[in-house]
Formats: C-alpha cells, structure tokens, sequence
C-alpha cells in the first residue's frame, strides 16, 4: 500500500522528515548528542571548580583544606568570590610555622631533662599537682644528657662549657675551632 502525498506538498521531501509509525532518527542522535554535551560540561565545570583544590594539593599546600572548605562553600552557594579567594589561597605559599615551634619544644624538651614528646604531659602534671610533682620517683632517665627526672639540672656537670661571646668573638672563635679540627684531622 503506498502513501498518497499531499498535492501541495514537495515531492521531493528531505531525509530527516520520517514516515509515520517509524522511529525519527534525528531525534535519537540529538538526544544521545545533548546527553554527551551535558555530561561534558558539567565534568568541564567540575573540573574547572576544582583547580584550586588541585593546584593546593600539588603543590603539598599546608592550607589545603581551607582552600577545599571554600571550594564547597562556592559550589553550593554560587558565590563565585568564595572560588577566587580559594584560587588566591591555593597560589599563595604560607610560611611553615609549626615546624620551628617543634623544633623549640624538642629543645626546650631536652634542655628540662624530659623525654622527647612528653612535654605535654609533664606540663599537665605540673599544672594538676604544682611544681614539685614532676619530679616523681621513678626517676626517668634521659640518654642524650645523663640527667635524671628527679636531679637537679643545675648540679649536672656539662662536658664543655657553653661561653657566650659577642657576635663579632663569636664568629670568630667558631672559625678557629674549624681550623683546629682541620689541622687535627690533617695530623692524624
């Protein structure tokens, strides 16, 4: 059986128009394409969100996380200066400052005869019980100083003792005390 087609309509009819009852080809590739072109932007804005969470964890940025913080804020907020701050952050290298404060408390650890990292705890005792409590009598021991918990720091004997000189003496009794240690090493 054949289709009449409509005496005023074109004979020659283009290729996307469908018979009736068949399935419409162009509207099955339009929705697999725009299906393929949402996906895509959305992985490009995700991708572009997370840059400066990206650029941050690179680069082993300490303030990472706040960088991350203000990532989520910006996407579920829509407030795009959220975004731009974060970017700042994340380009932004922040001093380190924890590291010298450990390095002062592990000296400070070994210069009270403490183990090293129990500090803390020994500072806690002392606030508990007074200053008379840290020294306990199981008499801790530290290996680098030879000084004991419950021994008093000032009736140690240290080896060499420390002089304090002015900073123009004191490099230069550094530089002589090179120079003795090269000629040693050079004799013997």
């Amino acid at each position: 059986m054949s289709i009449a087609v409509h005496p005023t309509a074109p004979h020659a009819l283009p290729p996307f128009i469908t018979e009736p009852g068949q399935s419409d080809v162009l509207m099955v590739v339009t929705g697999i394409f725009l299906l393929f072109a949402v996906l895509g932007v959305g992985l490009l804005f995700l991708r572009l969100h997370t840059l400066p969470e990206r650029m941050a964890h690179k680069s082993q940025k300490l303030q990472f996380e706040i960088v991350a913080v203000l990532g989520l804020i910006a996407l579920f907020t829509h407030e795009h200066i959220f975004w731009v701050a974060g970017l700042l952050l994340a380009l932004v290298d922040l001093p380190d400052w924890g590291a010298p404060l450990r390095r002062m408390a592990g000296a400070l650890e070994k210069m009270a005869g403490i183990l090293p990292g129990e500090g803390a705890d020994a500072a806690d005792i002392v606030e508990r019980e007074g200053s008379g409590a840290f020294h306990d009598p199981a008499d801790r021991h530290d290996a680098s100083q030879g000084v004991s918990a419950g021994q008093d720091l000032a009736s140690v004997q240290d080896p060499a003792p420390v002089q304090v000189l002015p900073a123009g003496q004191e490099v230069a009794a550094r530089e002589g005390r090179d120079q003795v240690r090269s000629f040693k090493h050079a004799e013997g």
